[in-house]
């Protein structure tokens, strides 16, 4: 069985993320806590999640994203049989979209 991701060290991380009221807060503590490739990864990854739930082809989203196909499939994985996590991020991003501001 892997690892865990529910440490006590994880939950703190999660709830100073939580703190975050802006995008220049955001980049000030991600360009802090992470490597610029690793922001660059998880953005790339969030954005084929994007576009896989667009129903854009491997192929689309490799040649829009740059991403190799095994990251691709890894979260196509997640999408398919994960936590929902990438669902709720996005659908709730959609709803904001199109609230009447």
């Amino acid at each position: 069985m892997g690892k865990s991701v529910k440490t006590e060290a994880v939950n703190e991380l999660f709830r100073a993320i939580l703190t975050l009221e802006t995008e220049d807060e955001c980049f000030a503590f991600f360009e802090d806590v992470c490597t610029v490739n690793e922001i660059l990864s998880f953005a790339q990854r969030f954005e084929v999640a994007r576009m896989l739930k667009e129903k854009h082809t491997y192929l689309e989203v490799a040649e829009k994203t740059g991403a190799s196909t095994a990251t691709i499939s890894r979260v196509n994985r997640s999408l398919n049989y994960g936590n929902d996590g990438y669902d709720l991020v996005l659908s709730r991003m959609a709803d904001s979209k199109n609230a009447p501001l």
